[in-house]
């Protein structure tokens, strides 16, 4: 356990923001998954503008490496132009 006073509100603002990285990246995980399990070419294609917003958030605040969210994607979008 910290000693110091600012010591122990730097382990706050981290465990605040923990949780906070681990929601956001939870929410995006799932944003991707609905992608990849769309059964339509419709529901795939609400479902990948969700992600692509969540994708382009995680990469702006370092959630994710930018070219990951990049990456991502343009695999997504991809696999959207690909159903019929």
């Amino acid at each position: 356990m910290p000693r110091l006073k600012s010591a122990k509100k730097a382990m706050r603002k981290s465990r605040t923001q923990q949780q906070r990285n681990r929601a956001q990246r939870s929410q995006l995980r799932t944003a991707v998954r609905k992608v990849r399990a769309a059964k339509s070419a419709a529901e795939a294609t609400a479902a990948f503008l969700e992600a692509s917003r969540l994708l382009d958030r995680a990469g702006r605040k370092n959630l994710v490496h930018r070219n990951t969210a990049s990456r991502t994607k343009s695999r997504l979008a991809k696999m959207v132009a690909s159903r019929p």
